[in-house]
């Protein structure tokens, strides 16, 4: 019989075989790039538009009626495509990567100039953004990106970690920490309409997760911002992340698989009727650790299980605008077991963990006439996570120790007006109505009092009600100014949240800008800290949370930008956020605030009282990809505070204070038989980060009550390790005539770095531990485009 890692060496012999298997055609290998123009404000389409690619004059076309184009026997590769339209400025697309096994499409917007005139050349850089409301601290993003930055395993949550003002989380969760920020402050954003937190093994209340749940086969270009956000959006303290489903194909039937490593997936789109314009996407991915367990070829304890299911479903219709049907869903769960040391046959402790999120919903653009277009949107989610933990007692029988369930659904509608008055002015008009239900239980056992304690236990209710609007003014071709308001209100309390926000941007140079954006923004807290059950200190328990208000900053940005050449990029960008109304423990000696908050629920009373500030700066400059080769370098020096009731200034959790990155990429063509293109890329991320902050442990207190205990009147005064971190991706690119296939090793922390990150008292060893960095982690995975 073969032993499992023989077996497991037979199976990934067979992938490689498979991958490299020759297919050898005598064809040049081309492909078609097809897409649609349209308007920046209206969406409308702008026919006649010319497109040609860069370089290579012989390849070009013009828009049809509807503002689609196309471009056939386009050579596989790289191209950059320059689209001129009378009365727009000229836009310059870079980087499209063409490959054998899909058709390249693209939607294309394009500004309309303030000089009714020819063309006026204005060439964007790739990270420009679509929303054409935001003007500061944003950065768009595309999924060639996410699937080629190192130690990103093709997840745009850990692609972001890249750049300016973002933090990893090099523990291996997915959470990420903006400009000093909890990550609880983040809004998570998918087709225009916030969604719960997409990451596999993820609580309520808590923004990361190991693995993300949303594939990025699915995604088209998106959107991350860090600060002074547009009036549109709402309930974000941190960042938001926008991102955006693409299209199936609407002509042909692709199809991908994919086998590596963090999973295996497939995904299909078509066209639903030859010649129509509807489509459909979909992908599928399940544990591939959880498929080798099954089949017996792995055989370790604790196999993460997940799978995921996402899809996108796009339907115009001639006097009702387009429809789209979009939806995400995961599933995950994982059995963990600690055995003493000394004695790996006896079992200290065992835990079921499982969570669950989904979404489901549709959105409509309704064109109301060449100027106006509505947008509706509505969504049923739900997300949720449970945890039974148990432990041996006196007899050596498992006792639960641990029980709770946090679940919630959400329903949500929303609405959108867009009216382009002309060329200066657009205004946007919205509303966002969203219903919780929730269900949340904990209930612990407490070795003090040798007894059971319940910390949740509530079902309810809780509505939110937002409205904003935003007005862009363009005064001349080279300032954009935008304005508005942002107002919400939760069911919970009296507080309405009135938010101004204003922004402008001048282009002072034809490669220059200046620009500075204000914002007050608000966030609810997470439902479960409303309902904490709470020790009166009488013997009783009280919940005293439930009329929390929202916690709210104040967002000041500058920023300078400057395209040094055409691939060349320098921006420099300085903050200034005030923090109010955060909740803090309602006693004057306590250093307790939920600003330092990562996951879980509070276990204290609580009022909005608390204070803090974020202040820092921002260095980018990048290479865009040109030439076979790129590279991003991004620093940020910052310094993050709060106060609680007890009037001391302290360092946040999250107040590392420097962050620098380096990113290169380089693409090399080999020599190959005809009808072949064979690339190796080769791709590497270089992180310093400052060390994270962390309290210290009162071991004596914590050895009685048999939990970590800190001394709260040192909250965050210790450091840990400052984080080395290096990644490595290496590709390997092969494009036949009809098929792509591409073979891909990605290395997180390839020189094993070991920073410890902070510390806890372990109740089953007794003994205080370290957490640490996330150990070197290799990732292969082969995919396979036809």
């Amino acid at each position: 019989m073969l032993s499992p890692t023989r077996r497991y060496l037979i199976l990934f012999s067979l992938v490689l075989a498979f991958g490299y298997a020759p297919i050898v055609f005598s064809q040049a290998i081309t492909q078609t790039v097809r897409g649609r123009i349209i308007d920046e404000d209206t969406r409308m389409p702008l026919p006649g538009a010319n497109i040609l690619v860069v370089g290579n004059d012989k390849f070009g076309t013009t828009s049809d009626a509807d503002g689609y184009f196309r471009l056939q026997n386009i050579p596989v590769g790289r191209i950059s495509l320059i689209l001129t339209f009378i009365g727009y400025e000229t836009r310059t697309m870079q980087n499209i990567l063409v490959t054998s096994g899909k058709e390249a499409v693209v939607e294309v917007t394009l500004k309309e100039s303030l000089m009714m005139m020819d063309a006026i050349e204005i060439k964007a850089d790739k990270s420009e953004i679509a929303n054409e409301m935001a003007l500061t601290s944003a950065r768009g993003f595309s999924v060639e990106e996410t699937k080629r930055y190192a130690g990103s395993f093709n997840d745009p949550a850990r692609m972001v970690s890249a750049y300016a003002g973002v933090d990893a989380d090099v523990s291996g969760n997915n959470s990420i920490i903006v400009r000093g920020n909890s990550p609880r402050g983040i809004q998570w954003r998918l087709e225009g309409i916030d969604i719960p937190n997409p990451n596999h093994f993820a609580d309520e209340g808590s923004t990361g997760g190991p693995i993300n749940a949303l594939n990025s086969q699915m995604l088209a270009n998106s959107e991350f911002y860090t600060g002074a956000f547009a009036p549109e959006f709402g309930n974000a303290l941190s960042g938001v992340f926008d991102m955006n489903l693409r299209k199936g194909n609407n002509e042909k039937r692709e199809y991908s698989f994919s086998v590596g490593v963090l999973g295996t997936d497939i995904s299909a789109e078509g066209p639903f009727i030859k010649g129509g314009k509807a489509s459909y996407l979909v992908n599928y991915r399940y544990s591939t650790l959880s498929i080798l367990n099954d089949l017996g070829l792995v055989d370790f304890d604790g196999v993460p299980k997940y799978q995921d299911l996402s899809y996108k479903i796009y339907l115009p219709t001639k006097k009702m605008g387009t429809f789209s049907l979009f939806g995400l869903g995961g599933k995950s769960k994982i059995t963990e077991e600690e055995f003493a040391e000394e004695n790996e046959d006896l079992l200290l402790q065992r835990g079921y963990y499982n969570a669950d999120m989904g979404i489901t919903g549709i959105t409509q653009y309704w064109p109301l006439s060449d100027k106006t277009y509505l947008q509706n949107s509505f969504t049923l989610s739900t997300n949720g996570s449970g945890y039974d933990g148990f432990k041996p007692n006196d007899n050596n029988n498992l006792q639960q120790v641990d029980d709770f369930s946090m679940d919630k659904n959400s329903i949500k509608a929303a609405s959108s007006i867009n009216h382009k008055f002309n060329a200066r002015h657009t205004v946007q008009a919205g509303f966002i109505f969203t219903r919780h239900s929730f269900d949340f239980y904990s209930n612990s056992y407490e070795t003090e009092s040798d007894s059971y304690v319940t910390s949740q236990d509530t079902k309810g209710k809780a509505d939110q009600y937002q409205g904003y609007i935003s007005w862009r003014f363009r005064p001349t071709n080279d300032i954009s100014l935008v304005s508005g308001l942002h107002v919400q209100k939760v069911s919970l309390n009296s507080e309405v949240s009135v938010e101004p926000r204003i922004s402008a941007r001048w282009q002072f140079h034809p490669t220059q800008a200046i620009t500075a954006g204000f914002g007050i923004h608000g966030k609810m807290e997470s439902l479960p800290n409303y309902f904490a059950i709470v020790d009166d200190g009488n013997g009783g328990t009280t919940m005293p949370n439930t009329d929390m208000k929202m916690n709210k900053a104040r967002h000041f940005v500058v920023g300078y930008e400057n395209k040094l050449s055409d691939n060349l990029f320098f921006k420099v960008e300085g903050y200034y956020q005030q923090l109010y109304h955060l909740p803090v423990e309602n006693n004057p000696s306590s250093s307790y605030s939920l600003v330092n908050q990562v996951e879980g629920f509070t276990d204290r009373a609580l009022v909005n009282k608390g204070t803090g500030r974020n202040i820092g700066m921002e260095l980018t400059l990048e290479r865009y990809f040109a030439n076979d080769y790129y590279f991003l370098v991004s620093t940020s020096i910052f310094d993050s505070k709060y106060k609680a009731l007890d009037g001391v200034e302290r360092n946040t959790r999250f107040n590392s204070n420097v962050i620098a990155n380096v990113l290169v990429g380089k693409e090399f063509h080999l020599n190959s038989k005809k009808g072949k293109n064979k690339v190796i890329g080769i791709n590497a991320k270089i992180a310093s980060l400052g060390a994270r902050r962390y309290t210290p442990i009162d071991v004596e207190q914590s050895t009685l009550k048999n939990e970590t205990v800190y001394f709260e009147d040192q909250a965050f005064s210790l450091k840990g390790d400052n984080v080395f971190l290096a990644n490595l991706a290496i590709s390997y690119r092969i494009d036949n005539r009809r098929i792509g296939q591409e073979l891909k090793l990605d290395i997180q922390n390839v020189t094993n770095n070991d920073a410890k990150l902070g510390y806890y008292y372990n109740d089953n060893t007794h003994e205080v531990e370290s957490s640490n960095q996330l150990p070197l982690l290799p990732v292969l995975s082969y995919t396979i485009h036809f």
